[in-house]
């Protein structure tokens, strides 16, 4: 498919192309396909995701995101396809059909960062613990090394005043900061964040944005799954569009998500006979119906998560 129309220009005029983009290719997915039983997960997923690229994957609940970021890091076996992290397949020996052993398949992941949407940190560790098990046990690093790394990370997060801290005393959107400081303690290639903020209560939510926001701006490689469409903007290189298991849009953000916000204003235009664009694309009220309007805006479920399928 070509998505081009909606990508800034080059130099020259032409428009961009998403290979265009001259970085090294971190991720790779080709055909990607999962299924629970009859239930088809995941249909022929193909994506690149270029060095320093911030890719958010948008859709409905149940279209296969987090699944497809499971699938990354091999927590689910895809059906069909492969995955190559810096040019290295995972799950699969390369050049063979043999699956790794569980040595070889924990070495891969050591180059993928996760960051869970329930945090899944261990009750048992204390915070900074929490943030040195993996690269002490998996990447035999020195304890004393990994220590200084540790709680460098977690000042970055803004957590060092809760290194001896365990994580039944923590707010949710500080585990969530603890769950990105111990993905990053891997040094990982990419980092993948399955809903962050999901489960979080509003008043939290900004934190963990806040850091994952200084991560792009430094260059990491991230894919994220999230509803927060205002971050998407701010922060995307790219977004994707999955719908029934299925990438249908692939496109800047800019472009996307202007898309997105004209979708809605013509969805709430469409509802009210007295609602009307201008020629700016700015939507307009007649007086006497400027109250029910609000009251529709009110009730019009956010862009992030409708419609399902963005216009074309």
């Amino acid at each position: 498919m070509n998505f081009s129309g909606d990508l800034p220009l080059r130099a020259d005029n032409a428009p961009l192309s998403i290979d265009d983009n001259t970085a090294p290719v971190v991720l790779q997915l080709n055909g990607i396909s999962k299924s629970f039983g009859s239930n088809h997960v995941l249909r022929d997923v193909s994506l690149k995701v270029h060095q320093g690229e911030t890719v958010c994957l948008l859709g409905p609940s149940g279209c296969g995101k987090s699944t497809l970021l499971r699938c990354i890091n091999w927590l689910e076996v895809p059906d069909g396809g492969t995955v190559h992290v810096s040019n290295q397949r995972m799950g699969v020996r390369d050049g063979s059909a043999h699956k790794m052993t569980d040595a070889e398949l924990a070495r891969s992941r050591a180059r993928i960062g996760m960051v869970f949407q329930h945090f899944a940190l261990w009750p048992h560790l204390s915070v900074l613990h929490n943030v040195m098990e993996a690269p002490i046990h998996v990447l035999k690093r020195p304890r004393d090394e990994v220590r200084a790394e540790a709680e460098s990370l977690l000042n970055r997060v803004g957590l060092a005043d809760k290194i001896n801290a365990f994580p039944s005393r923590l707010s949710g959107g500080q585990k969530q900061r603890v769950g990105i400081a111990r993905a990053l303690a891997m040094k990982p290639d990419v980092l993948l964040f399955d809903e962050p903020t999901s489960a979080l209560d509003p008043e939290l939510v900004g934190e963990v944005l806040g850091v994952m926001r200084g991560l792009a701006e430094e260059g990491a490689t991230m894919v994220i799954v999230t509803h927060e469409m205002e971050f998407a903007r701010q922060v995307a290189s790219r977004i994707v569009f999955m719908d029934a298991g299925e990438v249908i849009r692939n496109r800047t953000s800019g472009a996307v998500l202007r898309r997105a916000a004209n979708a809605a204003g013509t969805a709430v235009s469409r509802a009210l006979p007295g609602t009307s664009r201008s020629a700016s694309g700015v939507m307009k009220t007649a007086p006497h119906d400027r109250g029910a309007a609000a009251c529709l805006i009110q009730r019009v479920p956010p862009i992030a998560r409708a419609p399902c399928r963005p216009p074309a």
